[in-house]
């Protein structure tokens, strides 16, 4: 009896099951939300005063900081970074 799985990796899984994209996304949305949530944190600045910074509502802001709501925009990120005084990095990389 073979096991077609040994030695295959994680991504090769969930690219077989054409999870690869939705996966990136809510582990890329987990470490934007605790890395905003840390900077709060570090600043002292409660989600109220957060929401009013970012010129938004506390449920807009609560979207934002839910790390299984992937539905982020860049100008909702940007906002956010700003009102921490911060910037936004992007980038490609290869697959």
């Amino acid at each position: 009896m073979t096991t077609p799985n040994i030695g295959s990796s994680f991504d090769d899984f969930l690219i077989e099951e054409g999870m690869l994209e939705e996966a990136t996304a809510i582990a890329v949305k987990r470490v934007i939300a605790w890395q905003i949530e840390q900077e709060m944190a570090a600043q002292k600045i409660t989600k109220t005063a957060m929401a009013k910074k970012m010129h938004t509502s506390r449920a807009a802001l609560n979207r934002l900081l839910d790390e299984s709501d992937t539905s982020l925009t860049l100008t909702t990120l940007a906002s956010a970074a700003a009102a921490l005084g911060r910037r936004i990095r992007l980038e490609l990389t290869q697959a």
